[in-house]
């Protein structure tokens, strides 16, 4: 089995190493930034149409603050720009740690680190797809009829980022707990005694993140839960040396 290397880096050496791939990220995001602002307003009219397709005849987005035309398609933009970024960035963190792991240990990260990738965009585009157009069709119709639905494009996009934020560090729950069973710091069994609490621990995760309804907090907690449960199928491929099994038994 390969290790890593037998002589460490200098401190300093790896302090310049982190800073260097730290400026890398940097600079990817700024350049996706710049390269993605002549589209903002474009950008923002994709991320407002689950909720102006429901807007009621005669209303539409609003901007309350003099520079919020202004200031919310940029914000979008940076935040896009960061979205965009998240594999090079971690690419980055990844040949930064890799150069410490034994070679079983890379099997394991990569794959890891690629479903990760792919399981947060997931939840960025259930939020998008899913998400938005059911909680926006909920508030547009559930309000009085004289009352005419007028959002703030600074608010609704604050509302957006949140949840896309959310649902797509949400959607890292099956890797998050394969992991927790792999390092050994709990099993298959115990996570599937706790289901209950889990369950419970789902739905007040989702009444802090979305907003105070119970609709919305269950678009959230269900695939939280279902989530959990990719989680544990995974786990169950860890193998478990004898001495762990030996100590389960005794716990049991």
């Amino acid at each position: 089995m390969d290790s890593p290397s037998s002589t460490p880096a200098p401190l300093v050496t790896h302090l310049i190493e982190l800073r260097n791939r730290l400026l890398k990220a940097v600079l990817v995001i700024l350049v996706l930034f710049v390269g993605l602002y002549t589209f903002a307003n474009d950008l923002y009219l994709i991320v407002s149409e689950p909720l102006r397709l429901l807007l009621p005849s005669g209303s539409s987005l609003i901007a309350t603050e003099v520079a919020s035309p202004f200031l919310a398609p940029l914000k979008l933009t940076f935040a896009i720009a960061i979205l965009i970024s998240v594999p090079y960035t971690l690419f980055q963190a990844w040949s930064f740690i890799a150069p410490a792991l034994y070679k079983n240990e890379k099997q394991i990260a990569i794959p890891l680190l690629i479903s990760s990738i792919f399981l947060f965009y997931a939840g960025v585009l259930f939020a998008y797809f899913v998400v938005l157009p059911l909680i926006f069709s909920f508030f547009t119709t559930v309000g009085p009829g004289e009352v005419t639905v007028m959002t703030d494009i600074n608010n609704y996009l604050n509302f957006v980022l949140k949840l896309f934020f959310a649902f797509g560090v949400t959607f890292e729950i099956p890797v998050a707990t394969y992991l927790l069973i792999k390092a050994g710091v709990t099993n298959v069994a115990a996570l599937s005694k706790k289901r209950p609490y889990i369950f419970l621990g789902c739905f007040v995760i989702g009444m802090l993140i979305t907003p105070p309804d119970i609709f919305s907090q269950t678009l959230l907690a269900i695939p939280m839960f279902l989530l959990f449960e990719l989680g544990l199928i995974a786990g169950r491929t860890v193998k478990v040396e004898p001495e762990e099994t030996d100590e389960a038994d005794q716990a049991a």
